[in-house]
């Protein structure tokens, strides 16, 4: 099979990601082989690429955003799932047995193993999957469409939850690529009204055509103190500007797996029992929430489609901030059996 594949970190520029042949995997107890249709592209995979992220395995295939149908499956695993298309997200394995599984916190699960990360990813024609980590995907999605919706959908629903946005509330989404163009949707059908702040013309238009009821550039004084706020932007100077600007009682939740460093804060950002949170990796039953919910309410997916060739350059283009929505790797044609 094809890959993408990582051998050493090194700035995008210098073109990291090598295309070789690999065998194709063999699915082992409780794993499923996967035939991939096509993988999204996320600021995950700009950061591990480029080092950001300390490697965990080398060579690596990256990718944590798959959809592809099940050819194969190991030994434990129902031959019923071959044929399923499924979708793949960034956790995908965690112990069950610790404390933060125990409790229903898989995603901090101290002993979890990342898709691209860990464990080989979507880059590929081919990928394994631990069957119980997949995701049936909703029929209304094309692969394309479905892809992003597995990282950047999903961890946008769920740092909707940690700012604990609640129906009606105004709410301030701080950068606007392709996991804040999903999370203003769910928000919008919540009834909230949102607040965009993004540097990017382009991405000033998308939001407001999605809905976003006021659009604006960073440090541009909002019409209203907000409810909650996120930032997607992976800046600490964009928490500085977000904290602030929440009311008193407010929560400002952080959407990125790396952040550079936050400038100091006045006390006055912070009192008023402010909130600042972190929002960290994903759950399974996040992933099942949002893909019903992106499904009943017809979440639209701003997608750039690529061939796997290009990987080095759309991650680039992911760097350079040029896309419009989520860039995806189309690895197979559609429906790919």
């Amino acid at each position: 099979m094809l890959a993408a594949m990582l051998s050493a970190p090194a700035p995008v520029e210098q073109a990291p990601l090598v295309l070789a042949e690999r065998a194709v995997p063999v699915p082992g107890p409780g794993e499923v082989a996967i035939r991939v249709a096509c993988c999204a592209v996320c600021h995950t995979d700009l950061h591990l690429v480029e080092g950001d992220l300390p490697p965990h395995r080398s060579p690596v295939i990256p990718g944590h955003q798959i959809v592809g149908v099940i050819s194969q499956v190991g030994p434990g695993v129902e031959a019923g799932m071959i044929g399923s298309r499924v979708g793949v997200t960034w956790l995908g394995w965690t112990c069950g047995t610790c404390p933060a599984c125990r409790r229903g916190d898989e995603n901090l699960c101290p002993n979890a193993r990342f898709t691209g990360y860990d464990i080989d990813g979507g880059f590929a024609e081919w990928a394994v999957a631990r069957a119980d980590f997949t995701q049936p995907i909703p029929a209304r999605f094309r692969d394309a469409e479905a892809a992003p919706l597995l990282c950047a959908g999903v961890v946008g629903y769920r740092s909707l939850r940690v700012a604990g946005v609640a129906p009606g509330e105004w709410v301030g989404l701080f950068g606007f690529g392709a996991s804040a163009h999903l999370a203003l949707q769910v928000a919008r059908s919540w009834g909230c009204e949102v607040a965009v702040i993004t540097r990017g013309a382009d991405h000033r238009a998308l939001a407001r055509r999605l809905g976003a009821v006021w659009v604006g550039e960073p440090r541009q004084a909002l019409p209203a103190p907000l409810d909650r706020a996120i930032v997607f932007a992976p800046s600490g100077p964009v928490v500085a500007e977000a904290l602030p600007a929440v009311r008193p009682g407010g929560v400002v939740a952080i959407n990125a797996v790396t952040l550079d460093e936050i400038p100091a804060l006045p006390y006055a950002a912070i009192y008023g029992e402010r909130t600042l949170r972190s929002v960290a990796n994903l759950t399974r039953r996040d992933a099942a929430e949002f893909l019903a919910l992106a499904a009943q309410i017809h979440v639209h997916v701003e997608v750039e489609t690529f061939p796997l060739e290009a990987a080095n350059q759309v991650l680039l283009r992911l760097k350079e901030r040029v896309l419009r929505g989520a860039a995806v790797l189309q690895v197979a044609g559609e429906g790919v059996a």
